[in-house]
């Protein structure tokens, strides 16, 4: 007799293991952010996943639902309501040639997607750019200075992704950079003055605008020297959560294994 050989990992005292055969027909393909949505309930997800591998055409209204599921039509009109609110679930009302109103149900497997059904949109007209309000140096630079300028703005993304620069636009910015380099700058108090104090958490649509708006608001006059603020301090590491080999028990740490409490003490 063949041994069998599992595939669940070892020193595992818990947890789920998935053994998995692709589908070749009849299957649906659901989205994680519905399957392990943190607001929807059970029965809301379920309904969901029911209701989006329903044929075009299939009746999904709460009576419908109701006779296919042991659940009454109160938990299924709530269970619907919630995919209605996190918009996996939208009924429209309708009026038919006839003059009565029907009502249509639109499943969403993936709230604010634009829908690959949709009608082609024609391709936008390329805009000219518009140019760059920077500030000049006040004589020719030298091309040493024009080309150094125009490193440290190509050099900005190993900073900070977001300022990522076209080489154009940083031709464009680099007489900018050349005006705050008159002022007794070092290259790296300007690099400093650039990417301090970033918005967080969001991306920056325009960074060729967004650094021509600094270099101008923020020149400062002869003389005057940009101090870097100091480094934040870095922050406290938070380890993921972990079960313990020995009680199970959820802890946090570098490293699976036992717990605190179950680690042998040191002698």
């Amino acid at each position: 007799m063949d041994t069998q050989h599992l595939s669940a990992p070892p020193h595992s005292s818990g947890g789920i293991s998935h053994e998995n055969t692709r589908h070749h027909a009849r299957f649906t393909v659901i989205g994680n952010h519905l399957a392990q949505h943190r607001d929807l309930s059970a029965l809301a997800i379920g309904l969901a996943v029911h209701i989006q591998s329903l044929p075009a055409g299939a009746r999904a209204d709460v009576r419908t639902l109701a006779a296919r599921f042991p659940e009454g039509t109160t938990r299924i009109a709530a269970a619907l309501r919630e995919l209605e609110t996190h918009g996996y679930l939208r009924r429209e009302r309708r009026r038919t040639p006839d003059g009565r109103v029907r009502t249509r149900t639109v499943s969403c497997n993936q709230p604010g997607a634009v829908p690959e059904a949709a009608a082609p949109r024609r391709p936008p007209v390329p805009k000219k750019p518009r140019p760059l309000a920077v500030p000049h140096p006040e004589h020719t630079p030298r091309p040493g200075v024009l080309q150094a300028a125009t490193d440290l703005l190509a050099g900005l993304h190993r900073t900070d992704a977001r300022l990522t620069l076209a080489a154009r636009d940083a031709e464009r910015l680099a007489p900018g950079v050349v005006a705050w380099l008159e002022r007794d700058l070092a290259p790296a108090a300007v690099r400093h003055a650039l990417t301090r104090d970033l918005p967080e958490d969001r991306p920056i649509q325009r960074p060729a605008a967004f650094l021509a708006h600094r270099l101008t608001a923020q020149l400062p006059p002869r003389g005057h020297a940009v101090r870097p603020t100091p480094a934040p301090a870095p922050a406290a590491v938070r380890h993921p959560l972990r079960n313990c080999d020995v009680c199970d028990h959820a802890y946090r740490g570098p490293e699976p294994g036992p717990c605190p409490g179950c680690r042998p003490a040191p002698r």
